[in-house]
């Protein structure tokens, strides 16, 4: 049976993976043990789809312990609250944003794309010193648990929450003349770029942080998905890194690009 099941720990819950075919009887008896051995775990779920659609949702099937799907998560200094059947969160990019707030320079003004429960946005606006973050997510219970976690961690007056579709998000804020002097951009496994947006509301000096998917030896179409969006916006950049930023799949990695706007 070893080689049936794995989980993951997400906070106070521990998320199953099983093979096909696996026993109710012998989920319920593993998730026990789980709960045995973990004092700090206090619900089992079980992985049974994988994220999906633009609001990257994901479904599980309680197992054990308490009857919860709200997750209190820690990192970076940070805590986090969300359900995981609602919301989108991934611990593998805890590294990222700890990178990533280590590059925010004192009184900078950010946006955060594709914000989620706002883990980006708060783990900038905690350690490092912007003057304001500004961050957007499209999922409306991804919002509230945002703003809860922006009181959670005291940095309320830190982010200015900018709700709803990036592209009419965006528009808005072009309108208001608003530029920024760092875009960070962890997006959705989506067919779109939404460079067009990030290249609205940046500057000469902008510092980008593009998050893309690919197979692990194809990370070139992602730079040249760049070129073409940059010419087509008549954009001039300069790339500053190209790092892979966590494998998603057997042979598919996540890709992170950072450039500079000219």
């Amino acid at each position: 049976m070893k080689n049936h099941r794995s989980f993951n720990i997400l906070g106070n819950v521990a998320l199953v993976n099983f093979s096909d075919g696996t026993k109710i009887s012998d989920k319920k008896k593993f998730a026990a043990e789980i709960l045995q051995k973990n004092k700090f775990i206090k619900t089992v779920l079980e992985k049974s789809g994988e994220f999906h659609g633009r609001l990257r949702k994901m479904q599980t099937k309680y197992l054990a312990g308490e009857k919860n799907k709200e997750v209190l998560y820690k990192e970076n200094n940070c805590s986090f609250r969300f359900n995981i059947d609602k919301t989108y969160f991934s611990p593998r990019l805890s590294n990222e944003r700890k990178e990533i707030s280590s590059f925010i320079k004192k009184d900078s003004e950010v946006l955060v794309m594709f914000a989620g429960v706002a883990p980006f946005s708060i783990v900038i606006a905690k350690n490092s010193k912007p003057k304001i973050v500004y961050s957007n997510e499209i999922n409306r219970e991804a919002n509230k648990y945002a703003e809860l976690n922006a009181e959670i961690n005291s940095v309320k007056t830190k982010i200015r929450f900018v709700n709803g579709d990036i592209k009419r998000v965006a528009l808005k804020l072009k309108k208001e003349n608003k530029k920024f002097d760092f875009i960070v951009m962890p997006r959705p496994n989506l067919k779109e770029s939404f460079l067009e947006q990030a290249f609205m509301l940046s500057k000469k000096g902008t510092r980008v942080y593009y998050y893309d998917f690919c197979k692990v030896d194809e990370t070139n179409l992602i730079l040249d998905k760049i070129k073409k969006q940059t010419e087509k916006f008549k954009k001039k950049i300069k790339i500053l890194k190209v790092k892979p930023a966590g494998e998603i799949a057997p042979y598919k990695i996540r890709v992170r690009v950072d450039f500079e706007v000219l």
